[in-house]
Formats: structure tokens, C-alpha cells, sequence
């Protein structure tokens, strides 16, 4: 398993106000759940008027599900998140592991299990732990703000890059 560092976003259990790009990011979902409905209902008109297609997408869909059904994932794989929602709702998720942050590959949403708004875009998140493992205690009441870069911190950064960037180069070019 690769090593991955789980990056925190805001702080869910403070006071939040929504920003423009929460508000943007909310529309959008929105925006991709009335499509994928859309779609849906069209593929369903399609196959009520095509009972061998519906039989076919519905094999499909059953061989799919017992595969994922046949190797589940184990809790030590599974990542816990506390996420605040758009909707105000502070909840836990799940995410792989491998995840650095819950919003990734297309769960930059989720349905509220308080009030049942979905989609409800995730604005802020932190990680808990891994499952089977005990909750860690909530952060203190102020999240420090994220460590910006001195500039002789970023200069050096920039030389160790520059450094790679010829080592490369001089590789290439002899190969």
C-alpha cells in the first residue's frame, strides 16, 4: 500500500461560512445530478420499450455486483472523514485509504443522513482514522492556520528542482 498524507480542508466543527466556491461547487452538483437523472429516465423509457435490453442491463449490472460483493474491501483499507456539508451538517464518511482527501474521483458530494439534501457538497473535511480503530478526539477549538512557505524555503525548493530537472535531462541525453 502506497503512502499517502491526508490533507485536512477547513475545519468542520467550527463555524462555517459558505464561501463563493462552495456555492458554485453545490450548483454544479446539482447540476450533474439532474443530468445523470435525466439520463436515467431515458435509459429506463429504453428499456421499457426493450424488454431483451432491460434483461441484458440488468445481467450486467448483477454480475457487477457480486463481484464487488465477492472481495470486499477490509476495514484497514477504509479511511474515516469528518465533513462538514453544505447543508450545515457535521457527518462521518468513508473513503479508501488511498485517498488523500475525501473529494476525490467524483465524491466531491454526498447525500446528508441528517436532513436528506443530495446532493450536499463536502466544504470542509479532516481525517478521523482508519475504520475499527477509536475516533480521535475533536481538534481544539482553532485550527491553525496551514504553514505558508518562507521565500528562502521556496528558493530552495526551486534549486533542488532545477538540480533534478538537469539530472534528468543529462540522463536522456546520454541514453
Amino acid at each position: 500500500m502506497r503512502e499517502v498524507e491526508y490533507v485536512s480542508y477547513g475545519c468542520p466543527l467550527e463555524d462555517y461560512q459558505l464561501t463563493r466556491a462552495d456555492h458554485r461547487q453545490q450548483k454544479q452538483s446539482e447540476d450533474i445530478r439532474r443530468c445523470v437523472e435525466k439520463q436515467a429516465a431515458e435509459e429506463k423509457a429504453e428499456e421499457q420499450a426493450d424488454p431483451v435490453l432491460a434483461a441484458g442491463r440488468r445481467a450486467v449490472v448483477e454480475k457487477v455486483l457480486a463481484m464487488l460483493r465477492s472481495s470486499p474491501t477490509p476495514e484497514r483499507d477504509i479511511m474515516r472523514w469528518r465533513v462538514r456539508l453544505y447543508c450545515g451538517h457535521i457527518v462521518e464518511t468513508r473513503r479508501h485509504r488511498e485517498n488523500g482527501k475525501p473529494t476525490l474521483h467524483g465524491s466531491s458530494s454526498m447525500q446528508c443522513p441528517e436532513c436528506g439534501k443530495d446532493p450536499s457538497a463536502i466544504v470542509a473535511f479532516e481525517p478521523i482514522g482508519l475504520a475499527g480503530q477509536p475516533p480521535s478526539p475533536p481538534k481544539p477549538a482553532a485550527c491553525p492556520p496551514p504553514k505558508r512557505p518562507t521565500r528562502a524555503e521556496l528558493e530552495q525548493h526551486v534549486a533542488a528542482l532545477k538540480r533534478e530537472n538537469e539530472r534528468l535531462r543529462s540522463q536522456v541525453s546520454e541514453g
